[in-house]
């Protein structure tokens, strides 16, 4: 039984229809009618008993599919199981991170999307139109960013090139659509002086460690977590970033990933130890053995390798960096920035100081300068103003104003 109202929005008719789907879910998708509210109240509801008895037949056809899926076409499955069945297929060939992030953006954000506008919808039948009023919706209604759908189109053409490859569509739709302009990422960054600030607050704060790695060695939180003791030579004075540690979400559920390598091939470098980073070390190794006698037996074992570690031995996940530091920087009266933000602020500093892209791009770990410099254009500032002054002597002075040819009010 399919149940219905009508709902005035916006100064017109909205169709919201209320059941139990094939898998006994509540649904209550809402779709406009495209009719002003004064003087349609009966064709609106005309559409809504027409909607109500198209989703009825629907359902039925959808628990029959159901109960007998050997008869149902592959071309003929609904479009949102489809990506759902594509993406149980690629959690076995892809890295838990990538499978975390295809999931959540088909289970959070397609599959609802779809389920509620376009209920029924098979793959087949899937338009070019179809994605494009996908993507308008999310930008419009939702105000998501240019980058956040072009990451969420990449989703929906790969799961529709396998459909393509495999025989079950003809062509991919998603190949014919208007990807938005993917937005210049400008990073923000704090100064020297509001770093010589932060690096005060943070002193005995767990989120110190931190701190310090993504400001000064410009580490991503990933490789400031999985920094081991192993990764830090004391006698060459050197700090090795070959290990990771990042924090997914796999159905509902979190889960630490440990890798033994990094992001890229050339995120992997040696930094050299300066003193007070090593100062630092000494005393965090001093506070980590005196842990380890006080906790006894209640001590973490799991993660004697890290340097990034608790009171009690346990990792210090991602998550709480990104949630604790925005509150140390509030507590404080600091400039709100991301965490990420201190690897831009390391960058600057570095530009700041004469320090080369090409030096800055090894620095932070960039397989390609065009990274570099595309993400810290305003760091080029510096050589324009140094081209600027090059050329700044033949530029027309009040000493030696240029000659203008005005006509004088007497015509002459």
């Amino acid at each position: 039984m399919v149940a219905g109202h009508l709902r005035e929005k916006r100064g017109y008719y909205h169709i919201v229809l209320s059941y139990t789907d094939e898998y006994g879910n509540r649904k209550t998708p809402s779709k406009s009618t495209g009719l002003p509210v004064k003087g349609n109240k009966k064709r609106a509801e005309a559409m809504l008993m027409q909607a109500r008895k198209e989703m009825e037949e629907e359902l039925e056809r959808r628990i029959e599919e159901r109960a007998h899926p050997e008869q149902i076409a592959p071309a003929d499955i609904p479009f949102t199981r489809f990506l759902l069945d594509w993406l149980d297929m690629m959690q076995s060939s892809v890295e838990v991170t990538t499978y975390a992030s295809y999931s959540f953006c088909i289970k959070n954000k397609i599959v609802p999307y779809f389920d509620k506008r376009h209920p029924g919808l098979r793959l087949r039948e899937v338009t070019p139109k179809h994605i494009q009023d996908y993507y308008t919706y999310e930008m419009k209604e939702n105000g998501v960013s240019a980058n956040t759908v072009i990451h969420r189109h990449a989703n929906i053409r790969k799961a529709l090139q396998y459909a393509f490859k495999t025989g079950l569509l003809d062509n991919n739709p998603a190949d014919r659509i208007e990807r938005p302009k993917k937005e210049r990422f400008v990073g923000g960054f704090y100064n020297e002086k509001e770093l010589e600030r932060l690096f005060e607050v943070v002193r005995g704060d767990p989120i110190e460690l931190g701190v310090i790695l993504a400001a000064f060695y410009g580490l991503r939180r990933s490789e400031a977590i999985g920094l081991k003791w192993d990764a830090i030579d004391f006698e060459q004075k050197t700090l090795t970033i070959r290990h990771t540690v990042t924090q997914v979400c796999v159905n509902g559920k979190s889960t630490i990933i440990e890798k033994d390598r990094t992001k890229t091939k050339s995120s992997y470098r040696t930094l050299p130890l300066v003193p007070p980073f090593e100062e630092l070390l000494y005393r965090l190794k001093a506070q980590q053995e005196t842990n380890r006698k006080l906790c006894g037996r209640m001590y973490n074992k799991k993660y004697l390798g890290y340097i990034y570690v608790n009171e009690i031995g346990e990792l210090v996940k991602p998550g709480y960096i990104t949630q604790h530091f925005p509150l140390v920087l509030e507590k404080n009266g600091l400039r709100k920035i991301r965490f990420h933000d201190l690897r831009h602020s390391c960058a600057s500093l570095l530009h700041a100081n004469g320090v080369s892209l090409k030096d800055i791009q090894e620095w932070l770990g960039h397989s390609d300068i065009s990274t570099t410099s595309n993400i810290y254009t305003h760091l080029d500032f510096s050589s324009k103003v140094a081209s600027a002054n090059a050329i700044i002597g033949v530029y027309p002075t009040a000493s030696h104003p240029m000659s203008l040819q005005c006509p004088s009010k007497n015509g002459g």
